[in-house]
C-alpha cells in the first residue's frame, strides 16, 4: 500500500468513527481483507489510480458537507452523512483487476502501460442496489440512507425514472448524488 493510500485509508477510518452502529467493526475489517483502499473508482474515468476508490469517497463525504452548507434548513446526524458517503460506492470492492494496455506514444511508438479493467467477483444487481446490500451485511441502514445509497447514480444508475421520486422523498438522495457528481466532475476532474 502506498503511502497516499495510508494516509487516506487513515483519513477513511477518523471519518467513520463516528459510526456507532452494530457490526460497524465487522465491515471496517471486512474492508481491511478487501482491495478497498487499494482499488480504483473506475476502470477509465475518475480516480483510475491505485488508492482512488477511498479516495474517491472521503472526496464525496466532504463535498456532502459542503452542499449541505448550501441547503441549511436540512439537518442530518454527522453519522448518517459518514455512512451514505463513505460506503455509497462499495459495490466495487472486489471488482477491478490490473492488466497491461497498449497505446501510442507522442512519437507514435506502441507502449505498454498499467490499467485497470472490471473483473467483478461478486455480482449482484446495480451499482446502488450492490452497495445497498453489502453494506447491510454489517450494518442496519434507515430507509433514508439506503435510497441514497440505492439513487446516489441518478439518470445514471439502474433506474433513472426511481431516482427523480426518491428525490422528492428524500432530500439526502439527491444531496448525496449532488456531492458524487461535485466529487467526480469537478474535485476529480483531471
Amino acid at each position: 500500500m502506498t503511502e497516499q493510500c495510508s494516509k487516506a485509508r487513515q483519513e477513511f477510518i477518523e471519518v467513520g468513527s463516528v459510526i456507532h452502529r452494530e457490526g460497524i467493526d465487522k465491515l471496517f475489517e471486512w474492508l481491511d481483507k478487501s482491495d478497498f483502499y487499494v482499488a480504483p473508482a473506475s476502470s477509465r474515468y475518475h480516480g483510475c489510480y491505485e488508492g482512488g476508490l477511498c479516495q474517491h469517497s472521503l472526496n464525496v463525504f466532504h463535498q456532502l458537507k459542503r452542499v449541505l452548507r448550501a441547503f441549511p434548513e436540512y439537518k442530518f446526524e454527522g453519522e448518517t452523512l459518514a455512512i451514505v458517503s463513505l460506503f455509497h460506492d462499495l459495490c466495487k470492492v472486489n471488482f477491478y483487476a490490473k492488466e497491461k494496455r497498449n497505446r501510442k506514444n507522442e512519437f507514435g511508438q506502441w507502449e505498454s502501460y498499467d490499467a485497470y479493467k472490471i473483473e467483478e467477483k461478486f455480482k449482484f444487481g446495480g451499482h446502488g442496489s450492490k452497495s445497498v446490500f453489502l453494506i447491510q451485511n454489517f450494518i442496519k441502514l434507515t430507509p433514508e440512507e439506503a435510497v441514497a445509497i440505492n439513487n446516489h447514480m441518478g439518470a445514471f444508475g439502474d433506474n433513472a425514472q426511481a431516482a427523480s421520486a426518491a428525490y422528492e422523498a428524500y432530500p439526502l438522495a439527491w444531496l448525496l448524488h449532488v456531492a458524487d457528481e461535485a466529487a467526480t466532475y469537478i474535485v476529480e476532474k483531471e
